[in-house]
């Protein structure tokens, strides 16, 4: 069943090994944060630095997985409609609010749907790491400097992973104006027994 996570919210849940999550862009052009944590030890949660690494390649899409803060891997990437997706950048919080759209009242922020979801699991705020940002557009030239760009994904478009461990999966639809193309949308997700495309 899919079900839809409304603008700048967020949610969480189990996913076993083996299970397949399709996470979609109804709308098109809308950003998703996905943390990943192991259900069997919270220690253990998704990494940028490693995923990276080990996939050697900025551009994380199809084939690739992404891995752990212990060098394992966490799931596997078996389909990207779009294929534009960032690993560097960290979820949006109040603070990037207030450096980069001076908006200093609170704003509903990745980092504070994240944490909110997460609490179920006894997740402290701290131990949120740098997260998957599903659809979003970073780019880099090449003296380094990195540009937030709209997203490409089109309505329709989605990422279907596979969990290579039983997992926490948090998921958003980020609350950041520039990474949304300056809009904010809902995100949806469906967990599946089994695929076929």
């Amino acid at each position: 069943m899919i079900e839809t996570i409304p603008k700048r919210s967020g949610t969480s849940f189990i996913l076993k090994k083996g299970q397949f999550l399709k996470v979609i862009n109804p709308e098109g052009g809308q950003v998703s944060d996905m943390i990943l944590i192991n259900k069997d030890d919270i220690r253990e949660k998704i990494s940028s630095g490693k995923t990276l690494d080990y996939e050697e390649t900025l551009l994380i899409t199809t084939n690739n997985y992404l891995w752990s803060n212990r060098s394992n891997k966490m799931m596997k990437i078996i389909e990207d409609t779009n294929g534009r997706n960032d690993f560097l950048l960290a979820p949006c919080d109040q603070k990037t609010f207030n450096h980069f759209y001076n908006i200093n009242s609170p704003q509903p922020s990745c980092l504070s749907n994240l944490y909110k979801h997460l609490q179920d699991y006894e997740i402290p705020i701290d131990a949120i790491p740098t997260v998957f940002n599903i659809f979003m557009n970073v780019t880099f030239a090449s003296d380094g400097t990195l540009k937030v760009l709209p997203p490409t994904a089109k309505s329709g478009d989605y990422v279907l992973f596979k969990a290579k461990m039983n997992l926490i999966v948090a998921l958003t639809a980020c609350g950041a104006k520039a990474s949304n193309g300056g809009e904010f949308k809902s995100i949806q997700y469906e967990v599946l027994e089994d695929y076929e495309s």
